[in-house]
């Protein structure tokens, strides 16, 4: 087994430490003794001790009522200091021996191989320069940190950045386990779980926070290390309003399915983000007044300022007036909606930038080109990158939400009812209509209360600034008409500027239909004539996942693109490919960087755009110097995809992917849609219906009422990670794998892992999540919550997973999982010793709560609470 490295054990072991310091010192030495039985016993038992097994269950089973949440809270909190001492591990000081991270040497080899393949070096300057990537911060509700903590999290990283250095003085060494003593101690006697469920506009200031104390420090230096790569390789700079990675948003703007998110929250979130933008760059200029202290000047500066005898500064104050005058309305503005702004607000990103940049030009030109490419460079990036509005909004929303409105609106005009009419009918009226400059609706319409606020929402598009606004997606569109419908409505709105409008494709018989509909759309000569830009398609990976299981719907996602790639280039119009990926394999989630390197050739052409959900932004971009390494893989891999796009599937390959794909549907539905009693058993054995409980996120954990078919799919795929099984990330795998090896195709799936970046990527990501899966702990909760008569198929589940382990060996080659990859599955694996007693508390804990139904009290009720949050950040990954 491989071996953690000795200072991040160190780290984990000196915050373990620390944390049972402040244990002893609230609850006693006895306490203290308990945890460590506790602690001892699940790592035994992990080994295969009897004896520990035997000791982990009995003082479990003795602690008292009050002890339930202590003890778990104790084992919650161990499993998020594991968390923060790896990640900060990854971007900790390098010793002279020791390698470089891959995250941070990955661009630079990959401009390597690209000058050997032929590229030549002012080509890539000029793609790299060119590429727009934009990732989107969605707030689905698996982020069970509260932001409070998070900050907590945040400054012990920055404690163990702190004593990381072997010169410290013993009292310096000291200082810093004062400090991490005390933030311990305010970890410790803080909630970890919200008392009520965050607003929308709560999930949006949680987004804005990972970019004020994160992203605001990680995109300059990112770009300042694509710069100095492109320096180095090509000859060339970085452009200075190269932004090749931007930052949009759901969160304030998702109303799939949310009646929290209004018009009036979409407003306010965009006021918002606009607030906390001129705040951060009023800090910026704040600093360059200190800094650019110099007398000399260009005169294009000069012509600015006159004659004021420190030039930068003059100009910087008058930019520092206006964000204050910007800041200030805003604010007001969030107090007093519609206020209108006064004079010297900033409304268009060019009047942040303008004097920024002659600053900049002016001491390159006077011969301080070192001063310019200071912090002066870092605003001129985040000005390009964040802008005035700081991330753009997207809108979502359900297609039948626009069918139900504008049938209600052509009832009204006597033109009939549009939800009954065919395709063609519908794309005659909207036609008509866009092309109509009348308005659609006399100004004494009162619409009911759903056809209000669909129209409000399209009013609040209208109103903002073009930079707010990211793009209108449409949930579960299906036709053209889906399209137009939306346009006519912002039309109607009054917006006078192109907005992209985003069909997306969720289910499997969506993602079969999605070339043809594009295609479709793309005929309409008044369509092209409107579209600004590229075409962008949404593909959905979650519902999808959850309505034909991984494997088939991986499958379909990459037909639909190649489906999508090829109508796009036939019709001469540019694609922009919209991956909405989740944090978990259920959810199409898995390393980015490989995912985007197996996607079909030709999808990624300089562009992606890519969802980042819950908890994953954090673990991704919470801390500065890991937000540049994964800046760094989104830019190196779409870089790569781009100008060496992996190889298409041969024929052979792609027959075997259509058998596997079929089998895997089958026997997923099988289990899904065709064992009788498998609701009941979802029910019973998961803690599917405390979850609603929780206060994650500000949805409702189902769209309406009904079976499994009515889920989310986060709550979905949540409710089996706690317990182990992880069944919708691989179930079907099993059966298509065994079947394929059946016909003696082996070989055929050797030669497609190995060649084809698709499926390499599809059996990693499978393996991964198969280490996670636990048929023993999963055992645990068959045996305490599930009726005797569903027990038989709960041991089927299981017996399914140990095939779909069986196949991955097979193929694989390997004795035992990851066994190709020892560090990560170790990094796995010894968090169980925390996780293990967690299960067994939560299994108890549920077995009460069941029980007392309508009567459970407050510390039940929050133990079972911290026991899913404790979960959760033991696997890293919640849905």
């Amino acid at each position: 087994m491989a071996e953690i490295d000795a200072r991040l054990r160190e780290d984990v072991n000196v915050l373990g430490t620390l944390l049972g310091d402040t244990f002893r010192a609230e609850r006693g030495a006895e306490f203290l003794d308990k945890i460590e039985r506790i602690r001892k016993g699940a790592k035994a038992a992990r080994r295969g001790s009897a004896e520990g097994a035997q000791q982990l269950a009995q003082t479990l089973d003795a602690l008292a009522d009050e002890e339930l949440l202590p003890v778990a809270r104790a084992f919650n909190q161990f499993l998020n200091l594991a968390n923060i001492a790896e990640q900060y591990h990854r971007v900790r000081r390098r010793r002279a021996d020791e390698p470089q991270p891959f995250e941070e040497r990955v661009l630079g080899e990959l401009l390597e191989r690209l000058q050997a393949a032929g590229h030549t070096p002012a080509e890539l300057a000029r793609q790299v320069a060119a590429l727009d990537i934009e990732l989107v911060l969605t707030a689905h509700p698996t982020e069970v940190a509260r932001r409070t903590l998070i900050q907590k999290y945040d400054d012990i990283a920055a404690g163990l950045a702190a004593r990381d250095h072997d010169d410290l003085s013993p009292r310096e060494r000291d200082q810093v386990r004062q400090q991490l003593c005390r933030l311990l101690a305010e970890v410790w006697h803080t909630d970890e779980i919200r008392r009520s469920k965050p607003t929308p506009v709560d999930e949006a200031k949680w987004g804005f926070a990972v970019i004020q104390h994160s992203l605001w420090r990680a995109v300059p230096a990112f770009l300042r290390g694509v710069d100095d790569l492109l320096q180095g390789c090509c000859g060339t700079r970085l452009p200075l309003h190269a932004a090749p990675v931007r930052f949009a948003s759901w969160m304030g703007g998702d109303r799939d399915g949310n009646p929290n998110v209004t018009a009036q929250v979409s407003a306010e979130v965009l006021l918002q983000a606009r607030r906390v933008a001129a705040e951060l760059h009023l800090e910026d200029v704040e600093r360059l007044i200190t800094d650019l202290s110099m007398h000399r000047a260009s005169p294009a500066l000069r012509e600015q300022v006159g004659d004021a005898p420190e030039p930068y500064r003059a100009l910087l104050r008058q930019l520092r007036r206006r964000l204050l005058i910007t800041r200030d309305w805003l604010a007001a503005a969030l107090r007093e909606p519609g206020l209108a702004p006064p004079a010297g607000v900033l409304h268009d990103n060019d009047e942040l930038i303008a004097p920024l940049l002659l600053c900049h030009d002016s001491l390159r030109a006077c011969g301080m080109a070192t001063i310019a490419d200071g912090a002066l460079l870092d605003s001129l990036r985040r000005a390009h990158t964040f802008g005035l509005c700081l991330v753009r909004l997207d809108i979502r929303q359900d297609a039948a939400r626009h069918v139900a409105t504008l049938d209600e609106i052509t009832r009204y005009l006597g033109l009939g009812a549009y939800a009954e009419w065919d395709e063609a009918q519908r794309l005659a009226f909207l036609e008509r209509e866009l092309d109509n400059p009348r308005p659609l609706l006399p100004a004494h319409y009162r619409p009911t209360p759903d056809t209000a606020e669909v129209l409000a929402t399209c009013r609040v598009a209208a109103q903002a600034p073009r930079a707010a606004l990211g793009s209108y997606v449409i949930s579960m569109a299906g036709a053209p008409s889906d399209v137009l419908a939306v346009q006519l409505l912002l039309k109607e709105a009054g917006l006078q500027r192109p907005l992209r409008v985003v069909p997306l494709f969720e289910t499997l018989d969506d993602l079969e239909r999605a070339g043809a509909a594009v295609d479709a759309l793309l005929a309409l000569p008044g369509y092209r004539a409107r579209l600004d830009g590229p075409q962008e398609v949404m593909i959905g990976y979650s519902d999808s996942a959850k309505d034909a299981g991984t494997l088939a719907a991986a499958w379909a996602q990459y037909r639909a693109q190649e489906a999508l790639v090829e109508v796009c280039a036939r019709r001469g119009v540019e694609l922009l490919l919209f991956h909405g990926r989740g944090g978990t394999v259920g959810r199409g989630g898995g390393p980015a960087h490989a995912a985007i390197l197996s996607q079909p050739p030709g999808s990624v052409a300089g562009r992606f755009r890519v969802t980042e959900q819950g908890e994953m932004i954090r673990f991704k971009f919470g801390l500065p110097g890991v937000a540049e390494q994964n800046l760094n893989l989104y830019l190196a891999a779409v870089l790569e995809a781009t100008l060496l796009p992996p190889p298409a599937p041969t024929p052979e390959w792609r027959a075997l992917m259509e058998r596997l794909a079929g089998d895997g549907l089958q026997a997923y539905r099988g289990v899904v849609r065709g064992e009788a009693d498998f609701v009941d058993y979802f029910r019973q054995a998961t803690p599917e219906q405390e979850l609603g409980r929780l206060p994650l996120g500000s949805r409702p954990a189902r769209r309406r009422s009904g079976g499994i078919e009515s889920l989310r799919a986060i709550p979905w795929i949540f409710a089996w990670t706690q317990m182990r099984l992880m069944l919708p990330a691989w179930l079907g795998w099993e059966t298509a794998l065994a079947q394929a090896v059946a016909r003696g195709e082996a070989q055929l799936l050797h030669d497609m892992r190995a060649r084809w970046p698709f499926f390499r990527a599809r059996i990693d990501m499978l393996e991964m999540v198969l280490v996670k899966a636990d048929g023993g702990i999963a055992r645990l909760y068959d045996e305490r919550l599930v009726d005797a008569a569903l027990q038989p198929l709960g041991q089927r589940l299981r017996d399914l997973l140990s095939q779909a382990v069986a196949e991955v060996l097979r193929l694989t080659g390997q004795a035992e999982l990851l066994g190709n990859n020892p560090e990560l599955r170790e990094s796995i694996s010894v968090r169980d010793t925390y996780l293990d007693p967690l299960h067994l508390l939560q299994v108890e804990l549920l077995a009460r709560s069941r029980k007392l139904a309508e009567h459970v009290d407050g510390q039940l009720e929050r133990a079972l609470l911290v026991s899913v949050a404790g979960i959760a950040a033991g696997l890293r990954n919640t849905g």
